[in-house]
């Protein structure tokens, strides 16, 4: 069986977090900024969180990689 491979374009846009979920960068939010409103610019500094159908595809193209809650799941599951 082949490695699984990591796609490199979906790692450099995507982290998985500690408790699973799949955070990305919010777009336009690099240039022409003066045109939009501080609270518009507030919202897209924060980080976004992708829904769960989205979410599936891209830890498929991440490949393996998993939040730390599954990772403690798997290790209790192994000492019981």
């Amino acid at each position: 069986m082949p490695k699984m491979r990591t796609r490199k374009s979906a790692a450099k846009r995507f982290k998985i977090s500690a408790t699973g979920k799949v955070v990305y960068r919010h777009t336009r939010r690099s240039h022409l900024l003066t045109k939009k409103s501080a609270r518009r610019k507030r919202r897209l500094a924060l980080p976004g969180v992708l829904p769960a159908g989205e979410a599936k595809k891209v830890k498929r193209a991440l490949g393996g990689v998993r939040g730390a809650q599954e990772r403690r799941r798997d290790v209790t599951q192994c000492r019981a």
